[in-house]
């Protein structure tokens, strides 16, 4: 059901790696896509775990593009150097080789602040933000991570300068994953991260933003969903977000950072398609 593609930017950005579902030939097809963003230190691969199959078998094109510098796709230079507003380029050249109505975004962590900032210049249909990153950014969470948990910080530190090779996978599973994953699961996962940008972090520390956002387009209706158990971000912290789009909110059980590959997926994934309906994606 996979299809991986690469695109190509006229406007010479990076060459993208573009992961794609699409539904049955003989079945009731959407007519609005789904475009999945991937947070910090991952790549799509996270969506092709279970989303994007998921949601191709209800009718929806579902597509997950790896941000320049993550997964397959190219950096477009020094890997430390792009920004917010590089990966929001990205998203949006996705977005202008799709047909049809303007899509669903669905953004989880650092994605979540990529989708909030297209929507501050391109319609949607829907958007869903997963354990969106704090208006006030990561320093709360680092500092509370710092003093609560040193071991954790430190693992960040070296995933960041060394890479996956140093990831201590019952750590990982601390950080972001549930204690709920196989040995197996949680081995395969921690083998697919990676660094992130430099400056994409700075950005993130020194807050995502200040205030309601100003918006060229009327805002598309959002949905705010964090995790019981997300270790990095705390529910007042996702609620900020909430507040600052004037969203719903609402908090899955037991769930940890990483909500899309956690067993019970498919409990978020239907609570997701729920919305979908409520607000009219057809």
């Amino acid at each position: 059901m996979f299809v991986d593609s690469i695109l190509t930017s006229p406007q010479q950005s990076p060459n993208l790696e573009v992961l794609t579902a699409s539904p049955a030939a003989d079945s009731d097809a959407r007519a609005t896509p789904i475009v999945f963003v991937h947070g910090a230190y991952v790549g799509a691969w996270c969506w092709a775990e279970h989303f994007l199959s998921y949601f191709a078998d209800r009718g929806f094109r579902a597509i997950a593009p790896s941000l320049r510098g993550h997964g397959s796709s190219d950096s477009g230079g020094a890997f430390g150097y792009p920004g917010i507003g590089d990966y929001v380029k990205d998203l949006e050249w996705v977005i202008t080789e799709l047909e049809g109505p303007p899509p669903v975004l669905i953004g989880h962590s650092m994605g979540a602040l990529v989708v909030q900032r297209y929507l501050e210049q391109h319609p949607a249909q829907a958007a869903v933000l997963l354990a969106p990153v704090p208006p006030q950014g990561l320093m709360p969470s680092t500092l509370r991570m710092m003093w609560t948990d040193p071991m954790l910080f430190t693992q960040f530190g070296l995933m960041q300068t060394i890479g996956s090779s140093q990831v201590d996978p019952d750590i990982a599973r601390r950080a972001v994953f549930s204690d709920r994953l196989s040995s197996d699961q949680l081995a395969r996962y921690t083998e697919q991260v990676q660094p992130e940008s430099q400056r994409a972090l700075w950005e993130m520390s020194l807050g995502s933003c200040s205030g309601r956002p100003f918006l060229v387009n009327p805002a598309p209706p959002i949905r705010v969903i964090a995790g019981e158990r997300d270790a990095l971000f705390s529910a007042g912290e996702t609620r900020l977000v909430a507040q600052l789009w004037d969203a719903d909110w609402l908090e899955m059980p037991k769930m940890a950072h990483a909500m899309m590959l956690e067993p019970d997926w498919s409990d978020l994934a239907d609570e997701i398609l729920r919305g979908l309906w409520a607000d009219g994606v057809r």
